[in-house]
């Protein structure tokens, strides 16, 4: 059996699945550098900067999303060592549509019972890198298709629920706050909610500029976990960029 997850494949997906962004990338740059040629003065500046300016950040982001995705150990889950996760746990992953974590998890705990679940709206997860990523990855077996406001579990049902990079995804903060309240009653009374995201923090904006509005700030992370009857028992940094909190029903708050 091979590597559940190859080298350098966590770039090779975004160049991938976001293709239309780096073509638009390459063609301003391309645009800069012969407007430039043709240019003098204070107009071959400009197109030089505009070249900068679209290169630098473009670049920036790619060598960040390859040492967080395929050089920080972040999917080797050793970082989950303090969760004291037993071996024999029942475990609910859940993602937006693309999962790269389920047969990581399957294969780290060979012997808890895994269910996974997709949360993906195709009305509500519009963004063509979702859809080219369903494309190109098959379901893992026996992964359920739900919503945000049901999750089809008896009470008290989890020993952890594991949401990597995924409930981002959740824009509304009333849908949000729904389905924490569902995590709250699948979890078993001394269960453990895994939620690994990237913040709306400084290091984000200097890795994706603009792009870091595409997550959210750890005050809004905060009040729904408060609101939906959790409390933050550990909060771990992964290769800067990454921040994962462990939640519990009776934690206090922060």
């Amino acid at each position: 059996m091979g590597p559940l997850r190859k080298p350098f494949q966590g770039i090779a997906n975004i160049i991938r699945f976001n293709r239309h962004f780096y073509v638009l990338a390459a063609a301003a740059i391309s645009t800069g550098i012969i407007a430039g040629n043709y240019a003098t003065g204070t107009a071959r500046f400009s197109a030089h900067l505009l070249c900068w300016l679209v290169l630098a950040p473009t670049l920036l982001s790619l060598l960040v999303s390859l040492y967080v995705y395929d050089l920080s150990g972040l999917y080797n889950f050793a970082w989950l060592a303090e969760a004291g996760i037993a071996s024999d746990s029942t475990l609910i992953n859940i993602h937006a549509g693309f999962d790269e974590t389920s047969a990581l998890l399957q294969n780290k705990y060979p012997g808890a019972a895994l269910h996974v679940f997709d949360c993906y709206n195709p009305v509500k997860h519009t963004e063509i890198s979702i859809k080219r990523a369903r494309k190109a990855y098959p379901p893992f077996p026996g992964t359920v298709a739900t919503g945000t406001t049901n999750l089809p579990l008896p009470d008290a049902t989890a020993d952890v629920v594991f949401l990597t990079l995924a409930a981002h995804e959740i824009r509304d903060a009333h849908e949000r706050a729904i389905f924490f309240n569902e995590l709250h009653r699948v979890l078993k009374p001394d269960g453990k909610i895994i939620v690994t995201e990237h913040l709306r923090n400084l290091p984000n904006f200097i890795a994706y500029n603009i792009g870091f509005f595409h997550f959210l700030p750890r005050r809004a992370w905060v009040r729904t976990f408060a609101a939906s009857g959790f409390g933050i028992v550990n909060e771990r940094n992964i290769a800067t960029f990454i921040t994962s909190f462990t939640l519990s029903k009776y934690a206090p708050a922060p």
